[in-house]
C-alpha cells in the first residue's frame, strides 16, 4: 500500500473523529474497521469497535467542536502511521478539571493494522496530559 492508499483508507475513520456529534459515527467506524477491531492504549490496556464507537459519540457530547486534523500519513506493508493533531473546547469538566471555556490543541500517534482491506486493531497515544495543562493554564 502506498501513501495515498493509506490515507484514502484512513480517511473515514479520522470524519468519524471531527465533529463526532454532527455525523453518523457508528456507519463510519463499521464501514471501515472489522467486527473484532481493538484499539490499543497500552499493551494490555484496549477497546473493541463498540467502546470506541461510543467513545467517540461520548467525546462529540463532551468536546462539540472536537477536530482531529491529520497531519502526516506513512504507509508500511500492512500499517499506516497517523501524526495528527486532536483540538477543541470541553463544553463542561473535563478530565478532572473544571470547565473553563479554553481550548486544546494536542499531537495524537496513530499506528493502524490494515487486513484485507479493512482496519484490524490500531495502536494510539494522545497527549491528554498536555491538554489538560493547557485547560488549566
Amino acid at each position: 500500500m502506498n501513501t495515498s492508499e493509506a490515507r484514502t483508507l484512513i480517511a473515514p475513520f479520522y470524519d468519524a473523529l471531527n465533529l463526532p456529534a454532527s455525523k453518523d459515527v457508528r456507519a463510519l467506524v463499521e464501514g471501515l474497521a472489522s467486527p473484532t477491531w481493538r484499539s490499543f492504549s497500552g499493551d494490555t490496556a484496549s477497546k473493541g469497535r463498540e467502546e470506541f464507537i461510543q467513545q467517540v459519540i461520548g467525546f462529540g457530547k463532551l468536546i462539540p467542536d472536537l477536530r482531529w486534523e491529520i497531519k502526516e500519513v506513512f504507509a508500511d506493508g500492512d500499517r499506516i502511521i497517523v501524526r495528527s493533531e486532536a483540538s477543541g473546547a470541553p463544553a463542561s469538566d473535563f478530565m478532572g478539571v473544571p470547565h473553563g471555556g479554553k481550548r486544546f490543541a494536542v499531537m495524537t500517534i496513530d499506528i493502524h493494522t490494515v487486513e484485507g482491506g479493512q482496519l484490524a486493531c490500531a495502536h494510539h497515544v494522545e497527549d491528554w496530559a498536555g491538554a489538560l495543562r493547557q485547560l488549566k493554564g
